[in-house]
């Protein structure tokens, strides 16, 4: 017979695909088949994305340039998710839409389910 411990159902921060970390980071959005660019920074990250403060929202589905200003690492993400909105601005969910290691310069533990 299984031990209790061993049968519950996963939280959500253990169905996670990447662990996160609160990490504020300057970085700069091109939308993709816009000129202008728009600055923010992050509110956490994670080896597959971010969630960005930026002072507008972006829609879900939109496809973006990231660049991490501090590094100047440039990647292809997209939004998969609605933003949230907080008394600082809109919180947008990032997403790479390919691998980029070491984005953020910051080592992420595998995670073990």
């Amino acid at each position: 017979m299984p031990k209790p411990g061993l049968t519950r159902p996963m939280t959500s921060e253990e169905r996670r695909r990447a662990q996160r970390v609160l990490l504020r980071v300057p970085v700069r959005l091109t939308v993709a088949g816009k000129t202008q660019e728009i600055e923010g920074a992050t509110h956490t990250v994670s080896a597959t994305g971010a969630l960005v403060q930026l002072s507008e929202a972006l829609a879900q589905g939109t496809k973006i340039t990231i660049e991490n200003v501090t590094t100047k690492n440039k990647a292809e993400a997209h939004v998969p998710r609605p933003p949230q909105f907080s008394p600082e601005g809109a919180l947008v969910p990032i997403e790479f839409t390919g691998p980029a290691v070491n984005f953020w310069a910051v080592f992420f533990p595998p995670i073990l389910n």
